[in-house]
């Protein structure tokens, strides 16, 4: 028992370091697409994701990581991971990382009533409690009817939903594809329509564009490969409440490196939503460990 506790502190610590690595790569995106477009920034994280593949492949010795046994999942996962990390670039370059990620922070909560929808899974009336307060956080953060309301909110929100089937597609896949070849397969969807956006929506490279593309590269592979480790050392649902501590980390760079601070009814509905999704994912948590 001790031993598996001490693996599942290994895995939330390596969880804290994922959604921390995030964190960073949201702060350097929200910069780096006012001087590039949006399809730039994706294909520099997708040509990252291959080199994460290949590495992830040798270090397993899974030299077949290729081979799928479900290629049209594969193909619209990867089309849901453009769909939803373009939709949280684009809410960058209009929004604050706070109200981003606030909004964002809906993922579990929608994950669970597409499930409920899609999949046809049970879902008890608490938990639909929780997802009826969540949405009553992202009505606080929004404000809609009111004249602090912006439209450009509802771009996170639009990723929130995408990055949810995302997750759905994910664990439908998983059952039979390695964590490499899911990898694999995302990266080379995205490199391959990006590289053709990329073209026709090319902007100059400034002296600064390199420094900013390592970043993004760089922060979105530690991000990823800490929450792969993670995951390997605890289960997802002790992982994934940890994913609230980009909010806080957001508040702290929206601050240094912006000047700015939400205003308490942001913050207000930010906490409700993470509130409601941390419940939500411990209520998961109680019914697989009953079943």
């Amino acid at each position: 028992m001790n031993f598996i506790k001490s693996k599942e502190s290994l895995g939330i610590l390596f969880a804290i370091l994922a959604f921390f690595s995030f964190s960073i790569l949201d702060a350097i995106q929200k910069t780096a697409v006012i001087y590039h477009s949006i399809f730039q920034l994706l294909l520099i994280k997708y040509l990252f994701t291959l080199f994460l593949s290949l590495f992830e492949s040798q270090r397993k010795k899974n030299y077949i990581f290729y081979r799928t046994n479900n290629f049209r999942l594969q193909i619209t996962r990867g089309l849901l991971s453009l769909i939803e990390s373009g939709c949280f670039v684009l809410a960058f370059r209009y929004i604050s990382l706070v109200d981003a990620h606030s909004v964002g922070g809906l993922t579990p909560v929608i994950v669970v009533a597409l499930s409920a929808v899609i999949l046809k899974e049970k879902v008890s009336a608490k938990i639909w409690l929780a997802i009826f307060v969540g949405f009553i956080g992202l009505l606080i953060i929004m404000r809609p009817g009111l004249s602090i309301f912006d439209p450009k909110s509802l771009i996170p929100l639009i990723g929130a939903f995408f990055l949810g089937l995302y997750q759905i597609v994910t664990r439908k896949v998983s059952e039979n594809d390695s964590t490499e070849t899911s990898l694999f397969y995302t990266s080379i969807v995205g490199i391959l329509l990006m590289s053709v956006l990329s073209y026709f929506n090319w902007q100059p490279l400034l002296s600064i564009s390199y420094i900013l593309f390592i970043g993004v590269g760089l922060f979105f592979s530690l991000g990823i490969y800490f929450q792969i480790i993670a995951l390997s050392k605890a289960r997802a649902s002790v992982v994934q409440p940890f994913h609230y501590t980009i909010i806080f980390w957001s508040i702290i760079w929206t601050y240094l490196f912006y000047t700015d601070m939400p205003d308490f009814l942001t913050i207000v509905g930010a906490i409700v939503i993470s509130l409601s999704g941390i419940y939500v994912l411990q209520q998961i948590s109680k019914s697989e460990s009953i079943q």
